[in-house]
């Protein structure tokens, strides 16, 4: 009776024994290390107060000089640079080809002309002999269907001997307004077919700045936006301009929007073509506050949102966010977030809410109430 008793508190000590071995095995998850940093206010450093962009200085109105009509280049009276007003003559085609079809056309006229005497005065004798009844009326229709062909072929005849002596006078190609020329294309004794580019001209009709928009805030300007050039030849300089047009759709290799701003007033004869000039633009004022992208998660319905830790509990918690448009150097938060919260940066796709975590800012200095604030991030 006394060894059934000692084995029973013999087995009671063992199941003690593994109960409290077991207890020491449980323990909590680590916490998980996070980079948390603080928003960086709108108006910060990390946006300037105006945008610059490099543009170029062109005219508004650049037109391609060609002549009408194909030859050998007899002299060319311009280069680049000359000014010239509309009518004057910039360059000359040899005339000699030009002037033996017009003179030939003028042959054919001339032939067209008599033939056409002929048939009236034919149609004349037979409509009075048909008055005497002495001819058929069909003789009469048909002298009077020869009439009117001798009429067409004249016409004809008249018609394209107008025309080669327009293309006499296109041997002459002439500015049609009054600009600089901007380049050239073309040389004396070079053989020229219609319509090949000969100068290029520069109107005075005004000067304006070509430049391009990147195409990640393309919605951040409008056409009718005031802007400042600064030539770069004139160190300080600055003029009035406003954005005259936007291009409707990106470059497919560069994706950037070509733009062009016109310069107000007199501003224009400030400047001279080909040179280098800033746009200046004034930045938009972005509404609440500023991460950069690394800190925006998505759920699986799309809904954007960030992680916020608690420097008290060293918990992390989901906070949605509405956000404005993306750039290049992070994104603008609407609403969701305020300016003393710590966000995680690094490491929130391991997250899930209420989970323990280690925050540290860039300096890889643990973050808690008793501890000084991280410097604010500067969104990349």
């Amino acid at each position: 009776m006394a060894a059934r008793g000692w084995r029973g508190f013999a087995w009671m000590g063992m199941v003690a024994a593994l109960a409290a071995c077991g207890n020491g095995t449980d323990r909590a998850p680590a916490a998980r290390p996070v980079l948390v940093a603080r928003a960086v206010e709108a108006g910060g450093p990390v946006r300037p107060a105006l945008n610059a962009f490099a543009g170029e200085v062109r005219a508004r109105e650049e037109t391609t000089l060609s002549f009408r009509v194909g030859g050998k280049v007899l002299r060319r009276r311009v280069d680049v640079g000359d000014r010239v007003r509309a009518g004057d003559i910039v360059a000359e085609l040899d005339p000699g080809d030009l002037r033996l079809q017009a003179e030939s056309l003028q042959a054919q006229a001339t032939a067209a002309e008599a033939q056409l005497a002929r048939a009236r005065a034919d149609h004349a004798r037979v409509a009075a002999l048909a008055g005497d009844r002495l001819v058929s009326r069909s003789a009469l229709d048909q002298q009077t269907a020869a009439l009117r062909a001798a009429e067409g072929q004249a016409r004809a005849a008249r018609a394209q001997l107008d025309l080669a002596r327009n293309q006499a006078g296109y041997g002459q190609l002439r500015a049609p307004q009054d600009g600089v020329i901007a380049s050239r294309q073309i040389e004396a004794g070079q053989v020229v077919a219609a319509g090949q580019p000969a100068f290029a001209l520069a109107a005075d009709s005004g000067r304006e700045v070509a430049f391009a928009l990147p195409e990640s805030r393309i919605r951040e300007f409008r056409v009718g936006q005031p802007v400042v050039i600064e030539p770069w030849s004139a160190g300080g300089e600055r003029l009035p301009g406003r954005i005259r047009e936007i291009a409707p759709a990106a470059d497919p290799q560069a994706r950037t929007y070509a733009a062009r701003v016109s310069l107000d007033g007199d501003a224009g004869r400030a400047v001279d073509l080909g040179q280098s000039a800033r746009v200046y633009i004034p930045g938009s004022a972005a509404a609440g506050l500023r991460l950069p992208l690394s800190a925006l998660q998505r759920d699986a319905q799309g809904r954007t949102a960030v992680w916020v830790v608690d420097p008290a509990t060293r918990k992390a918690r989901r906070a949605p966010v509405a956000v404005g448009p993306y750039t290049e150097d992070g994104v603008d938060v609407r609403s969701g977030l305020k300016p003393d919260d710590w966000v995680v940066l690094a490491g929130g796709h391991l997250l899930h809410d209420g989970v323990q975590v280690q925050p540290v800012d860039r300096s890889n200095r643990p973050v808690g109430d008793d501890r000084a604030p991280a410097a604010p991030v500067q969104a990349k």
